[in-house]
């Protein structure tokens, strides 16, 4: 990833960062650039799927659509999805959605056989369990 250095300069060379051109207050044209085509379309496909799911992005793309449109939404979606893409890939971490409680998950996934452990080692007995 330090062959781009940031994650603007990534943005910029997928061209999924919308364009900022402003003159004496008039706000001109926004739209995004032209780049990596194929990276683009995968990062709006990953985007379209994203806002379909319960993590961070649905909430974030139910707002901006409200605003901005469905295009919009997407494009600023897929933007995010390569800031978060490419953090992860420089720090080296596994992915951690802020909406989700992960331990609570580990224990319902676990509880069974937590429990099932209890009862044969006679911590617990089975009318209890």
């Amino acid at each position: 990833m330090n062959a781009f250095g940031s994650t603007e300069r990534l943005a910029s060379w997928v061209g999924i960062c919308p364009g900022n051109n402003e003159s004496a207050g008039q706000r001109k044209s926004g739209h995004t650039r032209k780049g990596n085509v194929y990276v683009r379309r995968l990062l709006c496909e990953f985007a379209h799927a994203a806002s379909r799911t319960t993590s961070v992005f649905k909430s974030k793309f139910q707002a901006l659509r409200l605003r901005r449109g469905h295009q919009r939404a997407i494009v600023a979606i897929a933007h995010k999805l390569l800031r978060t893409v490419f953090l992860m890939l420089q720090r080296h971490e596994h992915y951690r959605d802020s909406t989700t409680d992960y331990e609570a998950l580990a224990v319902q996934r676990n509880a069974p056989r937590w429990i099932k452990a209890l009862t044969k080692f006679g911590f617990i007995t089975p009318a209890h369990a």
